[in-house]
């Protein structure tokens, strides 16, 4: 017989919930995951009041639906105000896991007193201040900090944020990596990248405007995606819908941002424009004759060959989104010009590269289009490039009770389409080179137990990344989750991906073949937090590679300070076998980690918060290989078989 719950059982942290979505072998670089993690820990710092949230706002939460945005709106407008987080499951279109991340981004408030934007005076009297601090310190040495390196071992950050309601909001940030020199070198003024803005919302007919750093998602991201593409299981939780957003960027990620002005203004209840214009300086690697062969986001001068590569080319872009709205229909354009200072001139004599974008001046521009209903909905995007090239992503959705739902996702890129700030639903990682079909359901079969899965089809026309020849794919998940009582969870996950590579003579291609198993069972209540996992990976090259591990993760919280512990034992054949594993992280540092070889992971975190305005978090963790004598290579090689950090963190707000 199962324990009894308690009625409030302790809630999972949110990045608990975020990455039983989440599919990072998809996300080859990280960033994409990495901005994911960056919006909703941002949401998760400033969340909504759901008595005062605009359709706009709502929108910025990734997983709704567009027919959960509109069910609610139509609740609150009937039933205003909320009492309570409870009402939401009246909501008839809201599921299980929507309600389980609501309370991590949202809260019911009070009902608003003014329209009215506020005074400067009541603004700085009655503003949040927050400084946040944060140091890593590794407990081994790399080669490149022996020689190579120009900046000590150390990585840390700095952040001050400013902020009032939903008017006022400002940030600044300085970041330096481990090897970064620090008030030297090139980084005379201190860090080595800094991140800031000024954000004002509500002022009139400007819902929100950005001057300084800043991110722009319009349609379903064929041309203007600066945010995150949503991965394959994410599909089945929004159900395929647009994004039109404008947001600040305060982050260490020196990705896909724009640096200038940028503004969404009202022309008209039903008539929205977002406009923006940017200068900004980027890391390329450039051929000998000064031309760009790759740009670089990876934000890294540690060595004097990097920091050659550092703010060596600048990009001017400048666009606008135009969006129409009318009950349940939804019309936009959009149009994005950009320039760089440099040719960009990747060679193109490999195949696979033969239609990467060249040149200095580039434009892109997209139709999206959209129509809601009350049990479905249209959402669809189709844009050309300066040459002409297409590229369309259209989803149907059909949701006829919360209990069930269905999504279909059609895409064609052409690989002639090129974009320089387009990420949108793949298979293969780029808006280019493919054609698919997506297939993905819900259904929630009876109070406990919820099942999903999806079936992905994708061919690609021209050469990619180890293929030579036209190839295709095929991706199948499923997923059931089964709650017996309110605080325990049993989930499992099967995945298998059929993919074709280039055998070693580069004759033919040879199937590739990748089958991923994920069982965890989870405990909490108001006190205690226990999952326990077992993972499985089989993967068929030109050898049977075998991958397992078994994690567990323990938390406990208690009055101002709470805990954390995880264990983990992996033993992986090779690459191709690893597995990847949640492991929480601090507020701001993201990771995924990927375990091959055989060892283990230990790792410990710790929060306390003292009072109201101090909150300080710790952790350390260490890995250490049974099979090996060295870990990584290159600048980064460590002598020795063992790897361990430590992070410590420290908010004050007042």
């Amino acid at each position: 017989m199962l324990p009894i719950c308690p009625l409030l059982a302790q809630q999972p942290s949110w990045q608990q919930v975020w990455q039983e979505t989440t599919t990072p072998e998809d996300d080859e670089d990280g960033l994409s995951l990495e901005e994911q993690y960056e919006l909703l820990q941002e949401l998760a710092e400033h969340p909504l009041d759901l008595n005062k949230a605009s359709r706009e706002e709502l929108e910025r939460l990734p997983f709704l639906s567009d027919q959960q945005v509109m069910d609610f709106i139509e609740y609150r407008d009937r039933y205003h105000p909320l009492r309570s987080m409870g009402e939401l499951r009246m909501v008839l279109s809201m599921d299980y896991q929507t309600l389980e991340l609501l309370p991590f981004f949202t809260y019911v408030g009070e009902t608003p007193d003014s329209t009215f934007f506020p005074r400067l005076n009541t603004i700085i009297k009655n503003a949040r201040q927050e400084m946040t601090a944060s140091v890593g310190v590794p407990f081994y040495e790399r080669k490149g900090d022996k020689n190579g390196y120009l900046g000590y071992r150390y990585r840390h950050w700095m952040r001050y944020e400013f902020s009032y309601g939903n008017y006022v909001k400002m940030e600044l940030l300085g970041s330096q990596d481990a090897g970064e020199p620090f008030f030297a070198n090139t980084n005379r003024w201190g860090y080595d990248t800094y991140s800031y803005y000024l954000q004002i919302k509500n002022l009139g007919r400007i819902e929100n405007a950005v001057i300084g750093k800043y991110k722009v998602s319009t349609g379903m991201g064929l041309v203007l995606n600066s945010s995150f593409s949503l991965g394959k299981l994410a599909v089945l939780q929004n159900l395929g819908r647009q994004t039109n957003t404008l947001r600040a960027h305060a982050s260490r990620s020196e990705a896909d941002y724009f640096q200038g002005v940028a503004a969404t203004i009202a022309l008209s209840k039903k008539l929205k424009l977002t406009t923006f214009a940017s200068y900004r300086p980027i890391d390329a690697t450039l051929n000998n004759d000064g031309t760009i062969s790759t740009l670089l986001y990876n934000g890294y001068h540690r060595t004097l060959n990097e920091i050659d590569k550092k703010n060596n080319t600048h990009q001017t872009a400048a666009g606008a989104d135009i969006t129409y709205r009318n009950k349940g229909l939804q019309l936009g354009a959009t149009a994005v010009y950009t320039h760089l200072d440099r040719q960009l001139n990747p060679n193109t004599t490999t195949l696979y590269r033969r239609h990467y974008a060249n040149g200095k001046d580039f434009f892109n521009g997209s139709l999206h289009y959209g129509y809601l209903h009350h049990h479905f909905s249209l959402n669809g995007e189709t844009a050309v490039n300066r040459n002409g090239a297409l590229a369309t992503i259209n989803s149907l959705s059909y949701q006829p009770a919360a209990s069930w739902s269905i999504v279909l996702l059609q895409r064609f890129y052409s690989y002639r389409y090129t974009t320089l700030h387009g990420h949108a639903f793949s298979d293969g990682g780029k808006v280019q080179n493919e054609s698919g079909f997506y297939i993905g359901a819900t259904w929630q079969a009876f109070s406990k137990l919820l099942l999903k899965g999806y079936a992905d089809f994708a061919s690609f026309p021209w050469a990619r990344y180890r293929i030579s020849k036209p190839s295709t794919s095929q991706d199948y998940t499923t997923e059931a989750i089964y709650t017996p009582q309110r605080c325990w969870t049993l989930k499992g996950r099967y995945r298998m991906r059929l993919r074709q590579l280039d055998n070693n003579d580069k004759t033919a291609l040879r199937q590739h073949n990748e089958h991923r198993a994920r069982l965890s069972v989870g405990f909490d209540n108001s006190e205690w937090s226990v999952t326990t996992q077992a993972d499985g990976v089989k993967a068929a090259n030109y050898e049977i590679d075998y991958g397992w591990m078994m994690s567990e993760q323990v938390s406990w919280k208690h009055a101002w300070w709470q805990l954390s512990a995880n264990a983990a034992y992996f033993n992986t054949d090779s690459y191709d076998s690893s597995i990847y594993a949640y492991e929480r992280q601090l507020p701001h540092n993201f990771a995924f980690p990927t375990y091959y070889g055989r060892g283990y992971r230990l790792a410990l975190v710790v929060r306390a918060n003292i009072g109201t305005a101090l909150q300080i978090d710790g952790k350390i963790g260490s890995t250490h290989y049974y099979d090996r004598t060295t870990i990584s290579s290159g600048l980064q090689e460590i002598n020795g078989s063992t790897m361990t950090d430590m992070t410590l963190q420290m908010r004050y707000r007042f």
